[in-house]
């Protein structure tokens, strides 16, 4: 199907999609359009591509913000694009979008299907060769990130796509939704790292961080990528 933002490419030798129809998405609330003006200019975000554990974590909140945030994807008429498992926090998102009428792509290697278990209700559902290839399709089909909680494999996803725009290499957005503090000691250990001059204060900027997603996509849509040089001079050392 054809590519919004960036644009998709067509699909890999080994992938196949299923395809499913989807609802018109609802109009958004007066009190966030409110919020877009007072940020500005906003960018349009047609499909974010959400990074989130596929396991449910120990707390409630998470599976809860997943439900808040994939309704909101879908009220805002914005695609999911995500790991394409059914299960963990990955399946939650994708039900809550689905739910609401929202347009769903999940991208998932074969091998991962009997241990990640393939979500059979997407509206696209892309299966690829090998995880290099899952993340370059989910990121050229996507016009930003989040993170919702998640272990090892959604930091790697995170600080990859990150890195990405850091260098130049994209111009697309990366958020981090913080739920209940979940995030707290990683954004403190970004700050040391800043501290210690390993990372210039605008490439931290670039990280958006916010713990409501209605705030979160706002921030995202706001932003704009920065001309700051990846290497620092020897006098900002």
């Amino acid at each position: 199907m054809p590519g919004r933002g960036a644009g998709a490419p067509g699909r890999a030798a080994g992938e196949k999609a299923t395809l499913h129809g989807a609802r018109r998405p609802t109009a958004p609330r007066l009190d966030e359009l409110a919020c877009r003006r007072r940020l500005g200019p906003m960018r349009t975000l047609s499909r974010i591509c959400v990074y989130c554990g596929s396991n449910p974590g120990a707390s409630p909140a998470y599976r809860e913000a997943a439900v808040r945030l994939g309704e909101l994807l879908a009220a805002r008429g914005i695609g999911l694009v995500y790991g394409g498992g059914r299960v963990g926090l990955m399946g939650v998102i994708a039900d809550a979008v689905l739910a609401r009428g929202g347009e769903v792509i999940g991208v998932i290697p074969g091998f991962l299907n009997q241990r990640e278990i393939e979500h059979r209700g997407l509206t696209e559902l892309h299966v690829v060769e090998t995880m290099h290839e899952r993340k370059a399709k989910m990121a050229a089909l996507s016009d930003a990130f989040i993170a919702l909680p998640g272990g090892v494999g959604t930091l790697e996803e995170l600080f990859e796509v990150w890195t990405w725009t850091q260098l130049g290499s994209q111009d697309k957005p990366v958020g981090l939704l913080d739920v209940a503090g979940y995030y707290r000691p990683l954004i403190a250990f970004l700050d040391h790292v800043v501290a210690e001059q390993f990372m210039k204060p605008a490439h931290r900027a670039v990280l958006q961080v916010a713990e409501e997603a209605p705030a979160l996509l706002d921030l995202l849509a706001a932003w704009r990528p920065g001309a700051e040089p990846k290497w620092m001079a020897p006098g900002e050392r």
